[in-house]
């Protein structure tokens, strides 16, 4: 077991952030969907990364887990009550951070990592898979076809999300207002999000493959192996091209009713997401070793401080964009958007390589561990160290 950093990880996500912060910047941190008027720059970013950059934090962070109590065990100890309180401390953030915005994803990553604990105490890597595998089969989704297609009406209901938490809010609002229904319906609106499309059940298995991604160090340089990489993105492309034109239309022969078209959507979109996914990582991870690593290290400073810029991204775009700052939500266009996040981004990665020369930690990141450790006796000063704990997500 070894406590070295791998650069790999922290520029892969790194590149989540940049995918996850456009998706937000066309979004205008969701209050653009009072009235979405999608066009090609919209779609072609939620093709890209809507889905699959937060696919990528959720296995990355499975990744951290692993390395975290896999490092700790190597010095003889034990993480385990350590890492539940870091997670709370993980919900604390996020509860701050949905102060401002609503989608927040750390509350969630916080909540559902507490099922990470027990697993780490199985030993057969092809359970964890099995595991996972059965969490993407989605049969809570797939019960909900069925469900629906017999006309039971909590199946074919209106998800929850299509109503809790006020839009009008976001753009009217005052800080208070939009605060209060963030914490409140907005929070409720999240939540049911991401349990009524599956996505708490993708996060599960994410985590699983992202623990035995760290267990057999797929992502270390020493082990990559061409052929092992090659196939994923070979079978991740295939089935990514087969669940784009294929599976709506196949859904909808199974199960034709049109009481069941939500269920078979959600079906849809979290099968071919989870396939562009992996054909995403398993291109990043070959590019990585190719002459084109050098270009994609860009990525690997803010990887390693997405903590304090994911929050911080809120914190300086919410204001500009929603009612009770400057308003300028719809006075961008989408192309603009992606333009403003492109450039918003390239700046952040300069600062955190910046800072990185001169700290060993981001902000949020340091505070985090020292949160964690419950002791301020941690190194801050003195430029990064490529060891010891990844920054989590």
């Amino acid at each position: 077991m070894t406590n070295k950093r791998i650069e790999l990880v922290d520029a892969l996500r790194g590149f989540a952030l940049l995918g996850l912060f456009l998706v937000h910047c066309v979004e205008r941190f969701e209050v653009i969907w009072i009235d979405p008027q999608p066009d090609a720059w919209f779609d072609g970013v939620f093709a890209l990364f809507g889905s699959k950059a937060f696919a990528i934090f959720a296995l990355l962070f499975g990744f951290s887990f692993a390395t975290i109590m896999g490092n700790e065990r190597a010095r003889g100890g034990d993480f385990t009550m350590r890492f539940t309180w870091r997670l709370v401390l993980l919900f604390a953030f996020g509860t701050f951070h949905a102060i401002f915005y609503r989608g927040d994803i750390l509350q969630v990553l916080a909540v559902i990592g507490l099922l990470l604990i027990p697993f780490d105490r199985v030993k057969s890597d092809r359970v964890l898979l099995a595991i996972a595998a059965l969490a993407f089969l989605q049969l809570p989704q797939l019960v909900r076809l069925w469900a629906a297609g017999q006309g039971q009406s909590w199946a074919t209901a209106d998800p929850l999300y299509f109503t809790w938490g006020s839009l009008p809010t976001l753009v009217n609002g005052t800080w208070l207002q939009v605060a209060a229904d963030n914490l409140g319906p907005g929070t409720v609106g999240k939540w049911s999000y991401y349990l009524e499309t599956g996505r708490v059940m993708e996060i599960v298995g994410l985590f699983l493959v992202g623990m035995v991604a760290q267990r057999r160090s797929w992502f270390a340089v020493s082990s990559f192996r061409w052929k092992g990489w090659l196939t994923l993105l070979v079978v991740a492309a295939v089935l990514w091209a087969l669940a784009t034109w294929f599976l709506p239309a196949a859904l909808t022969a199974m199960a034709g009713q049109p009481a069941q078209a939500q269920a078979r959507e959600w079906l849809a979109s979290q099968w071919t997401s989870l396939f562009a996914m992996a054909f995403q990582v398993a291109l990043f991870v070959q590019l990585w070793h190719t002459a084109l690593r050098g270009v994609l290290s860009v990525f690997a400073a803010p990887g390693r401080m997405t903590l304090t810029l994911y929050i911080g991204q809120s914190l300086v775009a919410v204001p500009l964009l929603y009612g009770y700052g400057l308003g300028l939500w719809d006075d961008i266009s989408h192309a603009q958007a992606v333009l403003i996040g492109l450039v918003a981004f390239a700046a952040q990665a300069a600062l955190a390589a910046w800072w990185f020369r001169h700290y060993r930690y981001g902000p949020l990141e340091w505070l985090w561990r020292a949160a964690t450790r419950t002791t301020f006796d941690v190194p801050f000063r003195g430029g990064a160290q490529m060891n010891g704990e990844p920054t989590a997500r």
